[in-house]
C-alpha cells in the first residue's frame, strides 16, 4: 500500500506571524502542499483569491455548508471560515503533506477526524508583544483590538490539547522547529510501513 500523506495543522494566535513562518516552512520543505481554506471575509491588503484564501460570498459558502464540501466551518465574529473535503483528501491519498492554518475550533475538528493529525500552536514571547504587533499592523480599531484580545484569552485555553507549541520569538527559528517537528513525526515507526524490512528477497 502506498504511503499516506501527513496532515499538520498550525494554530496560533491572530497578529503572531503565523504567515511569515509559514512561508519559510514551505520554502524549507517544498513538498508540503498548503490547503486553502475558504472564507466569506474580504481580503486584506496583499492577499489573493486561491493563494491565501479562496474569498467567496456568504451566499456561496451557505451553498457549499448545504451541499456538504466542507469538513469544518466556523463562523468568528461576522465571517464564515471553512475547509473543503476536496483541499485534504486527495493529496493525502497521493501521499502529499497537507498543512492547514486553523483557529482552535477547526484544529479540535480536525483532530476528531483526522486523529493522527499533528497540531502545532505558534505562541508569542509575551502577550505584550502580541498587542504591540497587533497594534503595529494598523488594521485594529480600539473595539476589534479588545475584542482580538478577549479571543486570545480564550484560544488559551486549548493550548494544552496540541501536540506542539512553538514561540515565535524568530521567524526563522519558530520555522525551522517546526521544520523539525515534521521530519520528526515522519520517522515514528507508526508512520513507516517496515512489514517488508526483514523479508529475504531470495
Amino acid at each position: 500500500m502506498d504511503k499516506k500523506g501527513m496532515l499538520i495543522v498550525i494554530s496560533g494566535f491572530s497578529g503572531v506571524g503565523k504567515g511569515t513562518v509559514m512561508q519559510l516552512v514551505f520554502d524549507s520543505i517544498p513538498n508540503l502542499q498548503f490547503s486553502i481554506s475558504c472564507t466569506s471575509r474580504k481580503p486584506r491588503a496583499g492577499e489573493e483569491n486561491g493563494v491565501n484564501y479562496f474569498f467567496i460570498t456568504e451566499e456561496e459558502f451557505e451553498e457549499k455548508i448545504k451541499n456538504d464540501e466542507f469538513i469544518e466551518y466556523t463562523k468568528t465574529f461576522t465571517n464564515y471560515y471553512g475547509t473543503l473535503k476536496s483541499e485534504i483528501d486527495g493529496p493525502l491519498s497521493r501521499g502529499v503533506d497537507v498543512l492547514l492554518e486553523l483557529n482552535v475550533v477547526g484544529a479540535r475538528r480536525i483532530k476528531e477526524l483526522y486523529p493522527d493529525c499533528v497540531t502545532i500552536f505558534i505562541t508569542p514571547p509575551s502577550l505584550d508583544v502580541l498587542k504591540a504587533r497587533l497594534i503595529g499592523r494598523g488594521t485594529e480599531t480600539k473595539d476589534s483590538l479588545k475584542r482580538r484580545l478577549a479571543e486570545i484569552e480564550k484560544e488559551g485555553k486549548d493550548i494544552e490539547n496540541y501536540d506542539y507549541a512553538v514561540t515565535n520569538n524568530v521567524a526563522r527559528t519558530c520555522a525551522d522547529a517546526v521544520v523539525h517537528i515534521i521530519e520528526s513525526e515522519h520517522l515514528k515507526v507508526s508512520r513507516q510501513n517496515l512489514k517488508n524490512l526483514f523479508v529475504s528477497e531470495e
